[in-house]
């Protein structure tokens, strides 16, 4: 009989436990004010279809396919943008990254040594043509310093060559460079 008021006992108190925790569970406090990546993908690519000739709505969507790790998408929406479009520093730039993640690094570290060709003119005080500023400058020559070492081990994916790509990364980053205006 002991047992048995011992399990009528257990039982009535979880039985309390779980009336006393109600049914509601958490929630994210701020799930409502956030959009998934592909709204925001889908927003993004309303408006650059709306303006086929903006540079900065070019970059920005070539920039949400990459953080939704489509790199091919970001790859195909610059090749086929206007040569006007092309040109522009910042859609050079996510195009260097998407090359890069599609596992094209030796066309990746052409179009990033043109970007920091392109924006070297910071150095100097000079202009330097729009969309050039010291964070895209200084992206632009870090991964021209990672992407030159990619090449130099002969690691076309990353993702193939994991060893061999942190080796690559590792030589690249160990040099720390500072530059004074």
């Amino acid at each position: 009989m002991g047992l048995r008021a011992y399990g009528v006992t257990v039982l009535a108190a979880a039985a309390a436990l779980w009336m006393m925790s109600g049914t509601q569970r958490e929630k994210p406090v701020l799930a409502a004010t956030l959009a998934t990546p592909a709204d925001a993908v889908r927003a993004l690519e309303s408006d650059c279809a709306a303006h086929p000739g903006d540079a900065v709505a070019t970059a920005a969507l070539a920039q949400a396919y990459l953080t939704v790790r489509q790199p091919g998408l970001a790859v195909g929406l610059v090749e086929g943008a206007p040569a006007a479009v092309r040109d522009d520093v910042r859609v050079r730039q996510a195009y260097g990254r998407a090359l890069m993640e599609a596992g094209r690094n030796v066309e990746a570290l052409a179009v990033e040594r043109g970007v920091v060709a392109s924006c070297r003119p910071l150095t100097e005080g000079a202009p330097a043509p729009e969309g050039c500023d010291a964070f895209v400058f200084a992206s632009a020559m870090r991964r021209a310093d990672v992407l030159r070492e990619l090449v130099s081990y002969g690691v076309n994916d990353t993702m193939a060559q994991p060893e061999m790509s942190l080796v690559a990364y590792q030589n690249a980053t160990r040099e720390a460079r500072v530059m004074v205006q």
